[in-house]
């Protein structure tokens, strides 16, 4: 594995132009930002080590470098706005939306150097990225779901650290949202599916869990004496305080006597053991809480062959609750059999160095839980980050039911239908139509760069397929594996179509909002620390010295005399009703 050390920071000085320099500026910045994530696309993608204070992260997820990168030019921050919306709405495909984006301004740049309008620019590629998200929902293809779920995982997963290991992961992931599917709750993954994580082992000791599981939590003494294994119980979930409480700050009691004290103590006791006792005649096998279960408590139920677990996180007790139907409890008083859970099997289990509470065999299947292994931090943490994405993109492909193909094929295929359009197009619009489809060749033309292919030789392999054969060749993209170009659909690269779709569609809105800049303004920092400190105790009165200097100011501008005063570098007056 090759790894690549990023500086993490894009541009921390840009000049204040207007016009033409500026939009000139703004997409050379946005190209500075595309070659940091470049040679990460791809199943042959190398990873980037992005080292911030004493943090570094190795990944190859386009969503999370651009993240961590510390980009200072504005304009540019806009390829990380649309690579993370991305992320979040499709789960896969965030490094092409960057190099789409990217290559699209570098396209029409020789058009704007040219004095080309940007206006009529934004309202062509606007049109055209309608005319390609319409070819692609025609291209897309709706086979068997188990199948079509299962290829787009493992596409998924082909392009992350974990590649090797797709045949155990896309069926884990696969199995995790058909059941959140099936239940009505597909939109809510984050929430239903956990992903954990413990250092050490083989990542094929990985596994999941249909139910919920989490690492064990602080525990007193009496822990070990507990009964770590039940079949059918009854689950009780509190968010509830089990421990003596010790008196508030600056409390005050008055006693006349030592035996009103003693009674005092006693209250005290007898609260605690009045919760425990009702947790007890609840009949509950298992109690859980939110909140701290001390030492008694602990020892209490352990006496009493009854499991506890204090200081559950509030997203594990939500799990629980939903797969065993269990109400959490937010009192002792009243328990009733109707609040209470259950599940087919309760085990404590030794993972690794860490012991897991396990509910299996729930009566509801909406929750699993993905156990990953690994040998060192940042391994496991960039297979949660693909796991995650291969989540996504299976939640996706439910959603929209269709897929395409990957390798290539669809961008090619698209530019071919562009390039024919542009010929049928007069005038200037034509050259922006023709830029348009001439920049979705980046992504075959750096897929063959990153799996070292000869990318001029197999980029015109695939123009000339795909203009002979037409829509026969439409799946036909580039072989990673033996170079030169393959129908990736029969060789099961699928992706579903939204991916194609958002990705065209923010790809080309970030396009347009950088084509419609044509100034960059920067407030300047004043030149007189204690200014702003005195116009704030003085008021803004005109009465007051911050009143006077603005009245000064104003005076000088509407009689138009000259403008005096130390500016920010690159910044000047701007032209304006005070002459200047």
């Amino acid at each position: 594995m090759t790894i690549l050390f990023v500086y993490a920071n894009i541009y921390p000085c840009f000049p204040s132009l207007q016009g033409t320099p500026q939009l000139v500026s703004n997409i050379n910045a946005c190209q500075a930002v595309a070659d940091a994530v470049r040679t990460t696309l791809g199943p042959r993608g190398m990873d980037k080590l992005v080292a911030k204070g004493n943090r570094t992260t190795i990944s190859n997820d386009g969503a999370t470098i651009m993240k961590l990168l510390e980009i200072a030019h504005p304009a540019a921050k806009t390829l990380v706005d649309i690579s993370m919306s991305q992320d979040m709405s499709v789960g896969d495909g965030t490094t092409s939306v960057v190099l789409l984006a990217a290559e699209i301004l570098a396209k029409l740049k020789p058009l704007v150097e040219e004095g080309l309008s940007p206006t009529r620019m934004i309202q062509t590629i606007r049109r055209t990225s309608k005319q390609a998200v319409d070819k692609v929902t025609e291209m897309s293809v709706s086979p068997e779901q188990e199948t079509m779920l299962l290829k787009c995982a493992s596409t998924a997963l082909n392009s992350k650290l974990i590649s090797s290991h797709q045949d155990l992961f896309a069926p884990m992931v696969v199995s995790a949202v058909t059941k959140l599917h099936a239940s009505g709750n597909v939109d809510e993954i984050e929430d239903w599916i956990a992903i954990k994580r413990i250092p050490g082992g083989d990542v094929r000791s990985s596994f999941l869990v249909e139910g919920v599981a989490f690492k064990k939590t602080f525990s007193y003494a009496g822990f070990e004496q507990m009964t770590k294994w039940f079949e059918n119980p009854k689950i009780l979930l509190l968010n509830v305080e089990l421990e003596l409480k010790s008196e508030k700050e600056n409390a005050e009691v008055r006693i006349s006597s030592p035996s009103e004290y003693q009674s005092i103590v006693d209250a005290e006791w007898q609260v605690i053991y009045d919760k425990l006792d009702a947790c007890v005649a609840s009949g509950a096998n298992i109690v859980l809480s939110k909140l701290p279960i001390g030492d008694l408590a602990t020892q209490y139920f352990a006496d009493r062959g009854l499991f506890c677990a204090g200081r559950v996180s509030d997203g594990d007790l939500k799990r629980v609750a939903k797969a065993t139907n269990a109400n959490v409890q937010t009192t002792t008083n009243g328990l009733t059999e109707e609040v209470l859970g259950t599940c087919g099997l309760f085990e404590e289990k030794q993972v690794g160095d860490e012991r897991f509470n396990l509910f299996t065999t729930c009566p509801s299947t909406l929750t699993c839980t993905i156990v990953l292994r690994g040998g060192t931090e940042q391994f496991i943490a960039e297979s949660e980050r693909s796991v995650h994405d291969a989540l996504m993109v299976v939640k996706r492909t439910i959603q929209s039911g269709s897929v395409v193909a990957g390798g290539g094929a669809v961008e090619m295929c698209v530019s071919n239908f562009l390039r024919r359009q542009a010929l049928e197009i007069e005038g200037k619009e034509q050259l922006i139509v023709s830029a348009f489809s001439k920049a979705l060749e980046v992504i075959p033309r750096q897929l063959c760069d990153n799996a070292g292919i000869d990318s001029t030789d197999t980029l015109s392999a695939l123009r000339r397929k795909h203009a002979q054969d037409g829509d026969d060749a439409k799946w036909f993209g580039v072989n990673i594996e033996q170079g030169g170009i393959i129908d990736t659909f029969d060789l099961g690269v699928w992706e579903p179509s939204d991916n194609k779709v958002n990705s065209l569609e923010a790809a080309t809105e970030a396009a347009c909002v950088i084509l419609s800049i044509d100034e960059t303004v920067i407030s300047p920092p004043s030149q007189d620390p204690g200014a702003q400190a005195s116009g704030m105790i003085n008021g803004g009165g005109g009465g007051g010295p911050m009143g006077g200097m603005m009245g000064n100011a104003m005076d000088v501008a509407n009689s138009g005399g000259a403008r005096s005063g130390q500016l920010a570098p690159g910044v000047s007056y701007m032209k304006g009703r005070g002459g200047g």
